[in-house]
């Protein structure tokens, strides 16, 4: 008990963080604004919380009926927006659809944030477009390095005291070794990825969360939380051991 005690308040700041109505791990910081439509698998999810507040997180198109996201985003109800890119200005290739399910993952511990991932079955299937497609994800055995640069994309807040961004944005980051993270006390490299080198001013924050860690045009993570101010590594959730239950849920539903 002796040691977690000790992080008690740091544990409690990044519990804050995640809260659904902060829109969990945030915007895009030191980031570049996205050519318009080059990351036709985002989704901008609008989220009516369980104590009825608005919030936004990211996600990702999978399959025409299935998004994935973050668990800690879940809510009341939740729309996906494909096709946006200023989520402020509605386009004609915007693709706005309801959610009927959420699968939040069976192992997810709000407490600690492990398993921090989640399916959204779309209620009408989304119709693949120069503007909407999808993105491909690893196999179980990948099993993704510290060292790569990897990019993280979402409409997140781009600075502290900045509201979130009108449009996407994103960032290279590099993967770091778990020794980074070890100011998360429930960090777990096996299912986890650390992510963001701790000398640079580069990170996800409030309103990514939920969005995709992408290596080589392939969804490695999921953005799941981070301090709270902003100081990387965050972490991300490693999809690659989530890969057999995606497909299961895939094929089941």
């Amino acid at each position: 008990m002796g040691s977690i005690t000790g992080k008690m308040p740091a544990l409690l700041l990044w519990l804050v963080f995640l809260l659904p109505a902060e829109a969990g791990a945030g915007e895009i910081i030191s980031g570049t604004e996205s050519k318009p439509h080059s990351r036709p698998y985002m989704a901008h999810l609008e989220i009516i919380t369980e104590h009825g507040d608005v919030a936004s997180c990211g996600g990702f198109l999978i399959s025409q009926e299935f998004v994935v996201t973050a668990a800690h985003c879940q809510g009341r109800k939740i729309t996906v927006t494909l096709g946006a890119h200023n989520v402020k200005e509605e386009e004609s290739t915007w693709q706005k659809l309801e959610v009927t399910k959420q699968i939040i993952h069976p192992k997810y511990n709000p407490f600690t944030d492990l398993n921090d991932i989640m399916l959204l079955k779309l209620q009408t299937k989304a119709k693949l477009t120069h503007a909407v497609g999808t993105v491909s994800l690893p196999t179980r055995s990948t099993f993704i390095q510290p060292g790569r640069v990897c990019r993280a994309t979402g409409w997140g807040k781009t600075g502290l005291q900045k509201p979130g961004s009108d449009t996407l944005r994103e960032v290279k980051l590099r993967l770091m070794n778990a020794k980074a993270c070890e100011y998360y006390p429930f960090y777990n490299y096996n299912l986890q990825i650390c992510v963001g080198n701790p000398r640079k001013r580069k990170s996800a924050y409030k309103g990514d969360s939920g969005g995709p860690l992408l290596c080589a045009g392939v969804a490695q993570g999921v953005v799941s939380y981070g301090r709270v101010d902003a100081k990387p590594p965050a972490v991300f959730t490693r999809i690659s051991p989530y890969v057999p239950w995606i497909n299961k849920i895939l094929k089941r539903e």
